[in-house]
């Protein structure tokens, strides 16, 4: 079967209400390698492109999501830090839809055990896009300079 672990999604499909931006793009660190000499932790580099990866968290505006659904993170893969739209509304959320949506599904193990005894799981959603625009300008508007095509691999 030639069905990718991560496949593509329209922005409408995965958030039919819209989507805000809850904080600044920040970069995603890398806890697999080891701390550098001043003692940070380094970037994480995407697998595929070798890229640094960024991550955005959204509050999904859908009122019918579950408690766990309404806040996600959306990851980038890009040489430098995405920009997101200017927030032209009197919120502290920002509007923003999303170019080159990508889904990986994956089950997340939630601790416990059900009354069978067999641990507590449930499929959830990990998210990556190409760039991020304001809602509406997304036939207008190619993706940022330095993006990368989202990878075809867990985020």
């Amino acid at each position: 079967m030639a069905m990718k672990q991560r496949f593509a999604v329209q922005h409408g499909d995965v958030f039919p209400q819209g989507a805000f931006l809850k904080g600044e793009v920040e970069p995603v660190l890398d806890f697999q390698a080891g701390k550098r000499a001043d003692g940070s932790m380094p970037q994480q580099l995407d697998k595929e492109t070798g890229l640094p990866v960024w991550q955005v968290m959204v509050l999904d505006a859908d009122d019918t999501a579950g408690k766990k659904d309404t806040a996600l993170t959306v990851k980038f893969a890009a040489k430098h830090q995405p920009v997101p739209p200017a927030n032209d509304t009197p919120f502290p959320w920002t509007p923003v839809e999303f170019v080159g949506l990508t889904a990986l599904p994956y089950v997340e193990y939630t601790g416990g055990k059900n009354r069978e005894g067999q641990d507590r799981a449930r499929i959830t959603w990990s998210y990556r896009a190409e760039s991020m625009v304001k809602p509406g300008e997304n036939a207008a508007r190619k993706p940022a300079t330095g993006a990368a095509p989202a990878s075809s691999k867990a985020a």
